[in-house]
């Protein structure tokens, strides 16, 4: 049951990556990101890294994301 899981959540982060790759809106790419990074930290504590797993959730999810979105913010939008 647990490999089901993983499997699931493998798939899933590869295509939540995917879609942030190929979306054009930035802000949107960013949200997915944040996504794929929080099912990235569930994968790691489901391989019971509960540490990685806090950090990634932390880092990758939490500051990243707040500072890609704010360096968007800070850039002129081109209709």
């Amino acid at each position: 049951m647990e490999s089901i899981f993983l499997n699931i959540l493998l798939v899933l982060v590869f295509l939540f990556y995917l879609i942030a790759v190929k979306v054009k809106d930035l802000l949107y790419a960013i949200i997915i990101l944040a996504a794929g990074n929080t099912a990235l930290a569930v994968i790691f504590y489901v391989l019971q890294a509960p540490d990685i797993a806090l950090t990634q959730a932390a880092v990758g999810a939490g500051v990243s994301t707040v500072l890609l979105v704010n360096a968007v913010n800070k850039t002129r939008r081109k209709e």
